[in-house]
């Protein structure tokens, strides 16, 4: 799987922007991965919301996942899913969902990455790297460390997630990352476009 920048949606983070403009920005500042994540909402609203989604990625030849909801990722066509700890098991989600479809997977440590890859995922979301408020439930952070570690162990590609802004990007992808998830540095930024635009050019010339 080709990586880049990869912004996550949030309307609870970002009051006044929905989704979909969260994402139209970011496309416009060189994101090359848009996750949807919406724990709230139900199937039709999501429905609604990833077909405008899928359509916008297209435009923007980039890729479009859905966290969690690998019904709504199959029934809008979506490039894949992202699956936590606590999901769908990723065994069960390959089931449904042969290859070309992407499956990533959240890991926090070496062994779940190992065997993350063993079972068939097509990317890992390590993290939370740096301490982060985004997600209440990201436990402690790692540090680059475990990028490293982890990127010693498995071929598959590295996405980390987790407090990661401007400042220390570059230390994450000479750790090791193969590209960086990125939520309120960018969708809390007054301008998402700008914001998404000055961490496409640090990765381009990292």
């Amino acid at each position: 799987m080709d990586c880049g920048l990869y912004i996550i949606t949030d309307e609870i983070l970002a009051p006044g922007c929905s989704h979909i403009q969260i994402a139209k920005e970011s496309l416009s500042g060189g994101a090359k991965i848009i996750q949807l994540r919406d724990k709230r909402r139900n199937a039709a609203e999501l429905f609604a919301i990833a077909q405008e989604i899928r359509s916008l990625c297209t435009q923007y030849h980039a890729r479009f996942i859905v966290n969690d909801r690998l019904d709504i990722a199959l029934a809008v066509r979506a490039d894949g899913v992202h699956l936590g700890q606590d999901d769908l098991p990723l065994s069960a989600a390959r089931f449904l969902a042969p290859r070309p479809f992407i499956i990533g997977v959240s890991v926090g440590n070496v062994e779940e990455a190992v065997l993350a890859e063993k079972g068939g995922a097509d990317y890992l979301g390590v993290g939370p790297v740096y301490p982060t408020g985004t997600k209440a439930d990201a436990g402690p952070a790692v540090g680059p460390e475990l990028i490293r570690s982890i990127r010693e162990r498995v071929a598959i590609p590295i996405i980390a997630i987790g407090g990661i802004n401007l400042s220390n990007a570059g230390e994450v992808l000479a750790a090791g990352a193969d590209g960086i998830a990125v939520i309120s540095a960018v969708i809390c930024s007054p301008d998402i476009a700008a914001a998404s635009r000055k961490f496409a050019d640090l990765m381009m010339h990292s």
